[in-house]
């Protein structure tokens, strides 16, 4: 199994939701999360009540999911999350060892 980790505009989120969801992927988390980095997007960029040192709105978007799935996903936040312009975001892939249903331990 695999877990997908992709950072992206909070704009982008309903559109790659909806088209994860219309590919059949429907199970993913979301997190809402401020970006430090070289990138300030200068349409947005003010500061945050919580970070005030940071200006970079972001959601992470995490999905465990069959390695034959991955490129799939990749491909669906790829086309819908991108603007063309600095600060799309990035994805990662990581393994995942195993995992555990906690209302039944399976």
């Amino acid at each position: 199994m695999k877990e997908i980790k992709a950072f992206i505009r909070p704009e982008k989120l309903n559109l790659v939701a909806e088209n994860l969801k219309k590919e059949q992927y429907c199970c993913f988390t979301v997190f809402q999360g401020e970006g430090v980095g070289d990138y300030t997007d200068p349409k947005t960029e003010f500061p945050s009540l919580n970070f005030p040192f940071l200006h970079n709105k972001v959601v992470k978007i995490e999905i465990v999911c069959n390695k034959a799935d991955v490129d799939k996903i990749i491909n669906v936040i790829k086309t819908h999350a991108r603007t063309g312009d600095k600060g799309d975001g990035l994805i990662y892939v990581s393994n995942v060892e195993s995992k555990t249903r906690i209302r039944d331990g399976k």
